[in-house]
């Protein structure tokens, strides 16, 4: 009887065993995947995510780049496939970032090494032939084309240098300026007519000229045409030169374009012929761009 009651009550134990449901897994891996995607993006200075209604268009010409150029940077060969939400990287990789317009680079210095015998205490100085001074190089002896010589000639006999008054070294009249500047180009007046409407922080981004239908439209300046089009909405018939890494201009509502992306361009050349396309009226609407960002053309341009 006992031994009949110890298999039922085994039987039981294993039914209730069975009976019991799995506990469901949940698969996390998308979340994870997902989360760590979102942590990789880029962000910062240099990138730019894409807003409901952007085009790779538009934010080349706020970034003041080529769209090509960014449509390479980030691996995007339909140049209308990108999406909202999307972190592209309109700065050239590995290249100085900017932030505010203000380009920052590292310094470079060179290494200071201390020439001096291996049996001489360390800090004492080293003599030099007479007449010649090497530590430190800046200041101790006027400029000269023959003290510059010694100084990129070691081991070399000092020789009598005659004494000449301390005075800079001239600096030829060519000589490209360093410093950014409405002078980095040699603006020219893209049309001649007449203003129509000037520049303002908040509406025209830049100038509108009045003329007829035909009239000349010029480079302002040499460079580079990154975009001939009409891709972008309220600039009709549209043509972008890049002038360097700082400068672009805009010439928009044309009725014919003459130039070609990728084409170099001369100041003055004629590009494209004044129009009313995406406009009420025939005109041409004129910006310059400083690290993408419209400045008041006026500013640059010479007087008339």
């Amino acid at each position: 009887m006992i031994r009949i009651a110890a298999v039922i009550l085994s039987t039981l134990l294993l039914a209730g065993c069975m009976s019991q449901q799995p506990v469901p897994a949940v698969d996390r891996s998308g979340t994870a995947q997902s989360r760590a995607a979102s942590v990789a993006q880029p962000t910062g200075p240099g990138y730019y995510t894409v807003k409901r209604g952007d085009t790779l268009y538009r934010i080349a010409l706020e970034n003041g780049q080529d769209h090509r150029d960014i449509a390479a940077w980030n691996n995007i060969a339909n140049p209308s496939a990108i999406k909202e939400g999307q972190v592209l990287r309109v700065q050239p990789p590995g290249t100085s970032e900017s932030v505010d317009g203000v380009t920052t680079k590292p310094i470079a210095s060179g290494a200071v090494v201390e020439a001096r015998s291996l049996d001489q205490p360390v800090g004492t100085s080293v003599s030099q032939p007479s007449g010649l001074k090497r530590e430190p190089r800046v200041g101790k002896e006027p400029y000269s084309d023959e003290a510059y010589a010694r100084l990129n000639k070691t081991g070399e006999p000092a020789k009598a240098v005659e004494a000449k008054p301390e005075t800079k070294p001239d600096v030829p009249a060519a000589a490209p300026a360093v410093a950014s500047g409405p002078d980095d180009v040699p603006w020219l007046w893209p049309s001649s007519a007449k203003v129509s409407a000037p520049y303002s922080d908040s509406g025209n981004k830049g100038l509108d000229f009045a003329g007829k239908a035909g009239d000349p439209v010029l480079a302002a300046g040499d460079g580079k045409v990154v975009y001939a089009g009409s891709g972008l909405r309220g600039f009709g018939e549209l043509v972008i030169v890049k002038h360097n890494a700082t400068y672009l201009s805009a010439y928009a509502h044309n009725r014919k374009i003459l130039v070609k992306e990728g084409q170099q361009v001369s100041r003055g050349q004629k590009i494209a012929e004044m129009g009313n396309t995406d406009a009420e009226s025939v005109k041409l609407h004129f910006e310059i761009r400083k690290q993408g960002k419209p400045v008041d053309p006026a500013q640059y341009l010479p007087k008339r």
